[in-house]
């Protein structure tokens, strides 16, 4: 039988859904942690907090 190991979400930064027009600073975070080879970082909606999360999965040892 295998195993599996829980993965969880580790918030990077928070940015407001409500951000200027053609401004996307989540996005551009993220690219930059990519980028920098620190984190496989990506953006998801919280729509109860309404705002852009840059997360990465990490596996908790």
């Amino acid at each position: 039988m295998a195993t599996t190991t829980a993965q969880t979400r580790t918030v990077l930064e928070r940015f407001p859904a409500g951000g200027p027009r053609g401004s996307w600073p989540a996005e551009e975070y993220a690219a930059t942690q990519r980028a920098q080879g620190t984190t496989d970082a990506r953006v998801v909606m919280d729509l109860s907090s309404d705002q852009f999360l840059v997360v990465t999965d990490t596996i908790p040892l």
